[in-house]
């Protein structure tokens, strides 16, 4: 199950490799894109117009969940994360990522300037983001929170990776951190946990 699926092109990747994919989101107009796209690689799986915070499916109904940015950053994880853990069998896994803890806290308010070495906001209290000019609502908690949160739904932590990209990488694709501070800083962070047996 991928969780905010958008284009479903993580779900498209995990259907060319046999698996058997179901893409959620709640904007109809990623789902249609999506929809356009299976037609266009001759690709089928579920797509379902739906919630991550309210997840349409049974109990123990998944082996794996992933959401890349998607449900990650656009859910409360208060929401989500249990609603990934109901519907995961045990042992089942999830993984997500979205943006780092670090790049959160030196990120300016605008859409202009670039993350900084400065911290700019609080780490306590870390939770919901809402940005100028942008009528979308992002949530981020720090780890400690994270790592409470996943324990509470009956996740153990298999690995926290803090991406770094490579020295070779010579082109910046986010106008919110540029090349340089992410070489020295994560500025993306990839969870892997599993449900307990």
């Amino acid at each position: 199950m991928e969780l905010g699926c958008g284009t479903a092109y993580v779900s498209a990747w995990l259907a060319r490799r046999d698996g058997r994919p179901v893409g959620i989101d709640n904007s109809a107009a990623q789902l249609a894109t999506a929809s356009g796209f299976q037609d266009e690689f001759d690709l089928r799986f579920p797509l379902v117009h739906g919630d991550a915070e309210r997840l349409p499916f049974d109990d123990e109904s998944f082996d794996f969940a992933i959401s890349e940015y998607g449900a990650a950053i656009w859910c409360d994880p208060n929401r989500w994360l249990p609603e990934a853990a109901r519907v995961l069998r045990p042992g089942g896994r999830l993984v997500f990522l979205g943006n780092s803890v670090l790049m959160m806290l030196c990120v300016a308010d605008d859409d202009v300037t670039p993350a900084g070495d400065r911290l700019l906001r609080p780490q306590f209290g870390m939770h919901r983001f809402e940005w100028p000019d942008d009528p979308g609502v992002e949530f981020h908690i720090s780890h400690g929170e994270r790592i409470r949160l996943l324990r509470s739904c009956g996740f153990e932590i298999e690995d926290l990776v803090e991406l770094q990209p490579p020295d070779e990488t010579v082109e910046n694709r986010f106008p919110f951190v540029n090349l340089d501070w992410a070489q020295r800083w994560p500025a993306e962070e990839a969870w892997t946990v599993r449900k307990k047996g």
